[in-house]
């Protein structure tokens, strides 16, 4: 089983960074993993030509964005992690989404979407600087959650998990309950 981890944060060792690295560690030891950097990337933004629709690839010149959507057509399970940016996911995880959308979902004569990665699972993980309740009031994680179930679901993935953190500025590290329930997260997408 090949699962794919995607890390949307621009810090190496932020709190999304360490909460998908607690979810790709806990993996069994028959997962393959593949880890994605998002900020180590290089990938040019879509220029809406449409041709990946009916050619199946991307006609721009070669980039990590190639590299990435080959990953993603081979994985069985998907770990997707991304901080709240203005109550949405990072603008870097959305580029690359764009750029690999053939891989994730194709399109019918008819015009409409058809799912490539009909029930494979994923979890999503996110985090934010605002202190619970008002994270949760004012919808700053809601955001990052809608914008990825929407890419997930129209991809065919189901999403099995997530898990969100706030108040991130006071506390930039996990706690013991935090980290057991990444190691739940991790259990949920690699079942045999």
């Amino acid at each position: 089983m090949k699962v794919v981890v995607i890390n949307g944060s621009p810090r190496p060792r932020g709190v999304v960074s360490q909460m998908l690295a607690h979810i790709a560690e806990s993996l069994p030891a028959w997962c393959e993993k593949e880890v994605f950097f998002v900020g180590d990337l290089t990938v040019k933004p879509c220029v809406g030509c449409m041709k990946c629709r009916s050619l199946g690839r991307c006609v721009l010149p070669r980039d990590d964005g190639h590299r990435f959507a080959e990953a993603l057509r081979g994985a069985d399970a998907l770990a997707v992690g991304s901080p709240c940016n203005w109550g949405n996911m990072n603008g870097a995880l959305k580029v690359l989404f764009d750029r690999s959308v053939y891989a994730m979902m194709g399109e019918r004569e008819n015009g409409m979407p058809l799912p490539l990665h009909r029930g494979k699972r994923a979890v999503v993980v996110t985090a934010c600087n605002t202190v619970w309740p008002f994270s949760v009031l004012c919808g700053q994680t809601r955001g990052v959650f809608r914008a990825l179930h929407e890419i997930l679901r129209w991809s065919g993935f189901r999403v099995a998990g997530r898990l969100a953190k706030s108040g991130c500025r006071r506390s930039g590290g996990l706690s013991r309950r935090e980290v057991v329930r990444c190691e739940k997260l991790a259990k949920k997408i690699c079942l045999q």
